[in-house]
């Protein structure tokens, strides 16, 4: 395995969730370490963005293999904002119009299709709602999935829905006494980590606290596990479609609004699988010394 000294990139956002893409499909390991990744990541020292994803060589049949560091070095499973930054990117490095691929992650496979107004479909497969595939202890409320369960967490109580998206969501729309969310009053940098860190999510955990506008109309603020509060989070809005779907508050066909902008979600019952459709943008590119 070789490890580079300086490292080829392009940057590249989505809703405003940015990344370092890398080009990695000569060798199967990431050609820079997660503490080198945490360095690029660092906005006053290095690149500044939050992950580091590396394109890397097919596996089972796949067109090519995605592997993501987050900006403080630890590697989720996927990222929904992130696969859409990086099939833009491999399929410009390769010349590619609007084309689909199939995608390896340790999510599992994932399926995104550029469009041609340059929007990016991602079929992100079926969601997993059994409680401890998730993972999480808390105790299932229908069967054995973990819908509108009681939660203490930042000296209050409140109601989470959990869902994995090959990484793991506690979706938030309202407290224990029933209050409904405002996202704007939320103070999420002081409620954030007490969710990411709480023991009944034994792999961490990313939270999208919900507030419902129409049925087919949400506006939600995310805190991600390894980066904190974001401007955005794919596969948050597309966990979140299906809570609110399990707790009867939306559709299944809904505009998510970010605060970095919308995303269009699709839960749709012939397949059970979740559409994520939005934008991915190129931001410049470069070459970082190690």
């Amino acid at each position: 395995m070789t490890r580079a000294a300086s490292v080829d990139f392009a940057k590249y956002q989505g809703l405003g969730n940015d990344f370092i893409l890398v080009d990695n499909r000569h060798q199967k390991e990431p050609v820079i370490t997660s503490e080198q990744a945490k360095q690029m990541c660092n906005r006053n020292f290095g690149i500044g963005g939050d992950g580091v994803i590396f394109a890397l060589p097919p596996e089972n049949g796949v067109d090519y293999t995605m592997r993501i560091y987050n900006s403080d070095g630890s590697e989720p499973e996927m990222c929904g904002n992130g696969i859409r930054c990086l099939a833009r990117f491999v399929a410009e490095k390769d010349g590619a119009g609007p084309v689909s691929q199939k995608i390896h992650t340790l999510g599992g496979l994932m399926q995104p299709s550029l469009l041609e107004d340059g929007q990016v479909c991602v079929d992100m497969g079926p969601p997993v709602l059994d409680g401890p595939q998730v993972p999480t202890t808390l105790e299932p409320t229908q069967g054995s999935r973990v819908v509108q369960a009681q939660l203490s967490a930042a000296g209050r109580e409140w109601l989470v829905t959990c869902v994995s998206m090959g990484n793991p969501h506690a979706i938030v729309y309202s407290t224990a006494d029933g209050a409904s969310i405002r996202v704007d009053d939320l103070d999420l940098a002081g409620i954030g980590p007490d969710f990411e860190k709480h023991p009944v999510f034994p792999a961490k955990i990313n939270t999208e606290f919900v507030e419902v506008l129409s049925r087919s109309h949400v506006k939600m603020r995310v805190w991600e596990r390894g980066a904190g509060a974001t401007l955005a989070c794919g596969t948050g809005a597309c966990a979140l479609v299906v809570a609110g779907v399990l707790e009867g508050r939306i559709d299944r066909n809904c505009r998510v609004d970010l605060p970095g902008g919308p995303l269009q979600i699709e839960w749709r019952e012939a397949d059970h699988h979740v559409y994520m459709t939005g934008p991915a943008e190129p931001v410049f590119t470069g070459s970082m010394q190690l």
